[in-house]
């Protein structure tokens, strides 16, 4: 297991394509994103739900959570049947969003990964893309990490993804 923690647009789809390209072997990619895109849209914009607010903030309310109560234990039971799995996540309660995996993954190899990014150069990279809140990036810049444990980290501010996932994947292929 792999798992990307950083804040909107700092690089984590791409470094997780990225290693899916340069590891030896066939790893699965899921995204928090993946989570909330399969969910019923009555549940996004709702406050049972996810909300985001007009300046980048993200609420989530409880059928959120039992959602990814749900999503999680089964991305553990899919590394736990024998997939490499590379999780692309953002820890909105820093530590307390680890412990939660930490808990689902308990007796798993894990890499914890820091995908570290400027807030103005993530804030670029969000208008860019066109598809977040404006404001998502700077707000999650730093609260992501907060109190968070990482084996390694990397930084995309001025890194390319596919360098970050060198990277990534020497220490994976080490630890093998």
């Amino acid at each position: 297991m792999i798992v990307l923690n950083g804040g909107s647009s700092s690089g984590k789809s791409g470094i997780a394509r990225c290693l899916q390209a340069v590891l030896p072997d066939p790893w699965l990619s899921l995204s928090v994103d993946t989570l909330v895109d399969a969910m019923p849209l009555s549940l996004r914009s709702s406050d049972a739900g996810i909300e985001f607010g007009a300046d980048g903030e993200v609420i989530v309310g409880p059928e959120f959570g039992k959602l990814d109560a749900a999503w999680s234990e089964g991305v553990a039971a899919m590394a736990r049947a024998g997939a490499r799995i590379v999780v692309d996540d953002v820890f909105l309660g820093g530590a307390a969003s680890q412990q939660r995996w930490q808990k689902r993954f308990d007796g798993l190899d894990v890499l914890w990964v820091g995908v570290r990014c400027d807030s103005a150069v993530a804030t670029g990279r969000e208008m860019a893309r066109g598809d977040r809140v404006a404001g998502m990036a700077a707000l999650q810049a730093e609260v992501v990490h907060e109190g968070v444990y990482y084996d390694l980290e990397v930084d995309t501010t001025h890194r390319e993804a596919l360098d970050c996932a060198r990277v990534i994947a020497g220490r994976v292929t080490r630890a093998q």
